[in-house]
């Protein structure tokens, strides 16, 4: 019930008007009033539609684990779940980050519990390295993949160092080709950002969009015998480019693990480091609020790795020389 509240309210278009109760739907219509708000209140915050679907998955994972309605589980029967995950269940801190979130969203601003649990909540950071591809490594996949749709997309991932989402909802309206930017709207945190265009990724896009001439999305979503791809009104599927990447990893004979749309955008950001931009640049154009995000990119390039026991040395030494002068 709460998933499909989520979903069917992602629109943005929320009936206001309450459910006319028979005594028979009672429960229901108290829960789908209850799940009514919660969108509202997710929306109101500015949250996404994916986070929308995330913290509706953990909510239901926890009706489903005591068989019972939030309202009726207690402070101390919630500390038992989030235990029984992380210590049973070996939920990995990500997942169990997800869960706090949306957990703590329902009690705190939908069931207004002022619990001291929720105010002690803490996800403990994983510290695993990104996967990230070498520039042979991906071009040479970007090489196996099949269809131009695919190609011109996963491309335009790398060269602008976008997430999956982004790059599906970049608009031509969003293309400046005076200025070589390109405006990403409402990315994660609902912020805006201008990156730059690199010029090969502008001629593949042109010649891509001749192809279909949507005149609003740049990968508009239609049928396999492209019916309706200059009217489409939503952009291409996601798991489409994702099953694409997958199969062109196989033919290329990648064997690194969690290779996946997401590691474009890694890849893009530390072959830009490698080729030495400034981290605070790379921040701006990733779109990181925080340069200790970014900073993560630092323990996967080998820029300055080479000569640094030459550079060491040379110091050291210089500083014994003038120390004896």
């Amino acid at each position: 019930m709460y998933v499909n509240t989520i979903k069917n309210q992602q629109s943005g278009v929320i009936n206001n008007s309450k459910p006319e109760c028979k005594k028979s739907t009672q429960n229901k219509c108290i829960k789908t009033e209850r799940y009514t708000k919660t969108v509202k209140m997710l929306q109101l915050a500015g949250k996404s539609d994916s986070t929308q679907r995330m913290y509706a998955r953990s909510v239901r994972q926890l009706i489903e684990f005591y068989n019972k309605e939030p309202t009726e589980i207690s402070e101390r029967e919630l500390e038992d779940y989030f235990l029984h995950r992380r210590n049973e269940d070996k939920w990995t801190p990500s997942t169990l980050k997800i869960s706090y979130c949306g957990i703590k969203f329902l009690y705190q601003h939908i069931l207004k519990k002022d619990w001291h649990l929720l105010k002690i909540l803490k996800d403990q950071p994983e510290k695993r390295l990104p996967c990230v591809l070498s520039r042979e490594e991906l071009f040479n996949v970007l090489s196996k993949v099949k269809m131009e749709r695919n190609y011109t997309f996963l491309f335009t991932v790398y060269s602008l160092g976008v997430r999956l989402q982004e790059g599906l909802n970049i608009q031509v309206s969003d293309i400046d080709s005076n200025r070589m930017q390109v405006h990403i709207h409402r990315g994660k945190g609902a912020k805006d950002r201008l990156i730059p265009l690199p010029e090969d990724t502008l001629y593949l896009l042109r010649e891509y969009w001749k192809k279909h001439r949507n005149p609003n999305l740049l990968f508009p979503g239609y049928s396999r015998g492209e019916e309706g791809k200059n009217t489409a009104k939503a952009p291409m599927d996601a798991s489409g480019v994702q099953k694409a990447l997958r199969s062109a990893c196989l033919d290329a004979g990648i064997t690194k693990r969690q290779v996946t749309i997401h590691t474009l955008r890694h890849s893009s950001a530390t072959h830009m480091l490698d080729a030495g931009i400034n981290l605070r640049y790379i921040q701006q154009f990733l779109g990181h609020s925080s340069l200790k995000t970014t900073m993560i990119y630092l323990h996967l390039t080998k820029k300055g790795q080479e000569n640094a026991y030459e550079i060491i040395n040379k110091i050291m030494r210089e500083k014994k020389n003038g120390n004896n002068s």
